[in-house]
């Protein structure tokens, strides 16, 4: 009869396992997937489609400058103020909030403090923990790859985390958007030949959790809008009112801004 593993082997054995190491392109969900998954990363991707992701790139479609931000940060208002920023409010609080169409609307946008329980709270954290941060959404997928591809080392680490959402006592709500959304951010980088993608012999530097959003992505692609709108979160969105919110989100590959964080707040790259 074999003798049970000791606790401890087995907690450090899941920890090296959970961090992906072998892999150059790694996936997980939520804060604690960030944790896990960036230290050592070259560049960390954070994905939240719906919709601070989405909010970033429309924003910089028009030129403006983005500072993410702590959600219910009592501080914030006085953040955007020592920056000259407008502080983005809640969706039915009227002007600038955490929707796609109130940034396109808006008669003027410059400099834009973007509060988030998600996407916005996580490129927070990860500013101070790696080098650099990237806000991923459908519609600046392929020219972030691309970008990658063309200014990051060969052996560069990318560490793709999906945002997800809350449930109502606070736990992670893994979100089907943010999967197809990393998905086509990998599927980009697959494209471009980077993170040991080769035909012959198989996506070796993509570690599985990066290879299956791939495949969600390539699955939901001719349906993108329709799959969009019918997901948990596209229907409490147009439930809400904020259908265009999720056309919006939609437009796969419309802009070529890529969002990267420097000094605090994203700018067109």
């Amino acid at each position: 009869m074999n003798a049970p593993l000791s606790k401890t082997v087995h907690v450090h054995s899941a920890s090296a396992a959970h961090r992906q190491l072998p892999y150059t392109v790694r996936l997980e969900w939520g804060l604690d997937g960030a944790r896990t998954v960036a230290p050592g990363a070259d560049l960390a991707v954070v994905v939240d489609v719906l919709s601070f992701s989405t909010c970033v790139s429309v924003a910089l479609d028009r030129g403006a400058k983005v500072f993410p931000y702590s959600w219910k940060d009592t501080s914030a208002e006085e953040f955007a103020a020592r920056h000259g920023a407008e502080l983005a409010g809640p969706r039915d609080g009227g002007g600038l909030s955490l929707s796609p169409a109130s940034l396109r609307a808006a008669e003027s946008l410059d400099r834009v403090v973007l509060p988030s329980p998600n996407g916005s709270a996580l490129c927070h954290v990860l500013a101070g923990e790696v080098p650099l941060v990237a806000a991923v959404c459908l519609r600046n997928a392929a020219a972030t790859a691309e970008w990658a591809a063309a200014n990051l080392a060969e052996d560069a680490v990318i560490a793709v985390v999906a945002a997800g959402e809350r449930w109502p006592d606070g736990n992670l709500r893994p979100a089907v958007e943010d999967q197809i959304g990393a998905g086509a951010f990998i599927a980009g980088l697959m494209a471009a030949g980077k993170g040991g993608y080769e035909a012959e012999d198989g996506r070796h530097g993509y570690s599985p959790e990066a290879v299956a959003a791939a495949a969600v992505f390539e699955a939901a692609e001719p349906r993108l809008r329709e799959t969009l709108h019918g997901c948990s979160s596209g229907q409490e969105l147009a439930g809400g009112g904020y259908t265009e919110d999720v056309d919006i989100a939609a437009e796969l590959d419309d802009s070529n801004a890529v969002a990267i964080l420097v000094n605090g707040a994203f700018n067109p790259c």
